[in-house]
């Protein structure tokens, strides 16, 4: 999360509440991406009464570096992990339903806009244009089993799937610091034959008090680049893991 004191504080409170009806054996892992309002201090308060943990990065470094710190401490010691966003616009009472489907033998569940049932509420027409046509061309040219959504950052991972990711890819297995690395993060899944299924997401941009730090026409070009990558062979993708 990167300067996120206004959405911080509802935002734990609803994963604590979501998580402890039916899960006593969780752990909150918090990346401080750099921020320079109150998040750090409010994550060490809830830490007095939440299993929490956090991490902090020096200076703002963008979301996938973020990501890299975050999933790297997570895989080594948990069987789920999972990653939402911090702006609060992401139900946590969906985590149960993501986890059961890790259980019927997934590694990845997407939180998707695109599946039966799914909204989005309050997201500017523009931005939900933009993100519908990008996300049908990837589809289009990716065609990842199970996957419509490529770029929601609500997701559950099978840790075991992440390690392998990790050890495979090496310090590569996030090349991207922006938003494109969770686009980059499925691309990389998809060449290890990752097992992938989504379940519906009820997108709440009405109970973001924070602005977006999206830069979306910068964001999609980077999509392009990802997937140009993505295309590449896979032992010249991981040839720096040896040098």
């Amino acid at each position: 999360m990167y300067n996120e004191e206004k959405d911080l504080p509802v935002l734990l409170h609803r994963i604590q509440k979501a998580l402890e009806q039916w899960s006593a054996n969780y752990q909150i892992l918090v990346v401080d991406d750099g921020s320079v309002d109150q998040t750090a201090q409010i994550v060490r308060e809830a830490a007095t009464h939440m299993p929490i943990e956090l991490i902090q990065h020096p200076q703002n470094m963008g979301l996938g570096a973020a990501m890299r710190t975050g999933l790297r401490k997570a895989a080594h010691s948990s069987d789920v992990v999972i990653t939402l966003d911090a702006d609060n616009s992401q139900d946590p009472e969906l985590i149960r339903t993501m986890v059961e489907r890790i259980n019927e033998g997934f590694d990845v569940v997407i939180a998707s806009r695109f599946q039966p049932g799914a909204q989005e509420i309050g997201v500017p027409p523009f931005r939900v244009f933009l993100s519908h046509l990008s996300s049908a061309g990837i589809r289009t040219l990716v065609r990842y089993p199970g996957i419509r959504d490529y770029t929601c950052g609500f997701r559950a991972y099978r840790a075991e799937a992440l390690r392998n990711l990790i050890k495979t890819f090496g310090d590569n297995f996030i090349r991207e610091n922006g938003f494109s690395c969770m686009f980059e993060l499925l691309l990389n899944l998809r060449t290890l034959r990752a097992r992938a299924s989504e379940v519906p997401l009820v997108l709440r941009y009405d109970l973001k008090e924070g602005a977006s730090k999206m830069r979306i026409l910068r964001t999609m070009w980077r999509y392009v680049i990802t997937l140009t990558r993505g295309f590449l062979p896979m032992a010249w993708r991981v040839t720096s893991k040896h040098e």
